[in-house]
């Protein structure tokens, strides 16, 4: 079957101690899944999108949660592959909205490192519309970053818009490192959504400079949280966030592209795409895990009239 909009990447099984707690203290777990490209794929299908994971698990416990998962959240996992040899990746931390959260991976040699080229194939891209990527999955290894490349290959064939967030991840290798292995993808994607931090990391001081590179709609997330929006066509657009209390701000981001490109499927202008972005966000870190405060679109719809409105009546009566 077809799938409107495709992402491929690494999805772990997260264990998230109890909240407030530090990692080295909590006695209470619950498991939930986490990676950036699932996190949108998620956020998308709530909002009423046909999406298609592609990435690799381990054939054990770990792995066979992870894909139970994405199927609860309506993602279609059909085309992953389940590995017995190599383990489903594991995410611990602790959860605290105004403390540094303490993350520790156990991710060297996993399943989802071991993606390779060859695994990816056009048909798995028939019909899509929208294909996502990260950062992350070329830094995993260098047979992943191999299969970035294809998805790029097959997001053209395809005919598919391609959004790319860097989603730095400083544990994955040096700035140095990141420089070459993610750099050069910002000049093939047609969307880019990145922190102001994350393009000065790469080397691009200046966004608007991406705009005479490959890329027609430029996102930066800046340090107050605000957004701006760059296009060729319209004029710079900039969103504050909406000011809600945090419970976990861990999957604001992957939330913040799952609005974002909600609204480009949607032919929204890139104000409304910010507004819808910034909603999804705050919704989601109001709420435990990357997926717990994820909204349908009829949720999203009510979100945004009472993140927006001047009579102070959020309930819904």
């Amino acid at each position: 079957m077809s799938a409107e909009v495709v992402v491929c990447g690494e999805t772990m099984l997260l264990i998230l101690a109890e909240p407030g707690v530090p990692l080295e203290h909590a006695l209470s777990f619950r498991r939930s899944i986490a990676g950036a490209e699932s996190n949108v794929a998620a956020g998308l299908a709530r909002l009423g999108h046909g999406v298609r994971w592609l990435g690799r698990v381990g054939d054990d416990p770990a792995g066979r949660a992870v894909l139970a998962q994405l199927r609860a959240q309506g993602v279609d996992s059909s085309c992953a592959v389940t590995d017995p040899e190599a383990p489903t990746g594991v995410l611990i931390r602790d959860s605290h909205p105004a403390r540094a959260i303490d993350v520790q991976y156990l991710r060297a040699g996993s399943a989802a490192s071991r993606l390779s080229p060859h695994e990816l194939e056009p048909h798995m891209f028939e019909g899509a519309r929208l294909v996502h990527i990260t950062g992350i999955t070329p830094m995993l290894s260098a047979s992943a970053n191999r299969a970035t490349w294809r998805l790029v290959e097959l997001a053209r064939a395809a005919g598919a818009v391609l959004s790319f967030d860097p989603n730095i991840r400083h544990k994955l290798g040096s700035p140095d490192r990141w420089r070459e292995v993610i750099s050069p993808l910002l000049a093939h994607a047609d969307v880019v959504l990145a922190g102001e931090d994350e393009l000065e990391l790469l080397g691009v001081p200046d966004p608007a400079s991406l705009l005479g590179m490959g890329p027609g709609t430029i996102v930066v997330k800046h340090r107050d949280k605000s957004a701006t929006c760059l296009t060729r066509e319209a004029k710079a657009c900039r969103q504050p966030a909406f000011q809600v209390p945090v419970a976990d701000p861990v999957g604001a981001g992957d939330a913040f592209a799952a609005g974002f490109l909600f609204g480009l499927l949607h032919g929204h202008g890139p104000d409304q795409c910010l507004r819808q972005a910034a909603a999804v966000a705050a919704l989601v870190v109001q709420c435990p895990t990357d997926t717990d405060g994820l909204p349908d679109r009829v949720g999203l719809d009510r979100a945004l009239a009472a993140l927006t409105s001047t009579s102070g009546e959020t309930v819904i009566r």
